[in-house]
């Protein structure tokens, strides 16, 4: 399959959802050509101030708003407990933490793609990242309770085990996790959320993150 330069591949994807999957860098003609006679799952990300009708016109639909919480070691607010810690953890401890967390996931509010099969999106990407050593776990009193999936300063996924959600103990595990990270050296720590998830984007608020770079999320299903 010869790909326009405004297209590529997502073969990650592809392994999980059983379909074509692409991502469309720039909705140019190339592009707009490819998408209609082309079967598969396309996904595109824009400027939220940016005209949408050509993605919309074109059979794009509207999936989800990102944004990048981001601090600096002087911006960081951190609450920190003894109670919570740092672990190594392996992929049969993380996966039921994994299973069911990243419901604000895009893949998951796609409603023309199957909720296991996103599931299964995250768990092969946290699988990747563990195999990479990007991954740790947070404990509380001693026992796993969190992880914390990251390349270098980025911090890619992250998720409370069930039992612990819903208790106010993420301001604590996310203090341990972050104090961690600048541990490492690093100057500033980032991410990207869901708009939709406010629970976390609050959670990031009252750590002391800022919030930057919004961008929409649109997604696109052909036979």
């Amino acid at each position: 399959m010869i790909l326009p330069a405004s297209v590529r591949e997502t073969p990650w994807d592809k392994n999980v959802f059983g379909l074509n999957t692409f991502e469309i860098l720039t909705f140019d003609s190339p592009a707009r050509d490819f998408v209609k006679t082309t079967p598969g799952h396309f996904t595109t990300k824009v400027d939220p101030l940016s005209d949408c009708r050509p993605l919309v016109q074109g059979g794009f639909y509207y999936c989800d708003t990102l944004i990048e919480p981001y601090a600096t070691k002087d911006m960081a607010t951190l609450y920190e407990d003894q109670r919570a810690g740092i672990c190594d953890v392996n992929m049969e401890e993380l996966t039921p933490i994994c299973l069911g967390a990243f419901e604000h996931g895009r893949f998951h509010r796609d409603r023309n793609l199957d909720r296991s099969a996103a599931d299964r999106r995250y768990l092969q990407w946290l699988a990747q990242m563990h195999s990479e050593g990007g991954v740790f776990g947070l404990t509380w009193e001693g026992v796993l309770a969190a992880f914390f999936a990251c390349s270098e300063s980025r911090i890619l996924l992250h998720a409370v085990a069930e039992p612990y959600r819903g208790k106010g103990l993420a301001k604590f595990l996310w203090s341990a996790a972050i104090l961690e990270l600048f541990k490492h050296g690093y100057d500033e720590l980032s991410s990207s959320i869901s708009t939709a998830n406010l629970a976390v984007l609050n959670l990031y608020s009252s750590l002391g993150f800022r919030f930057r770079n919004a961008i929409d999320v649109y997604h696109m299903l052909t036979p």
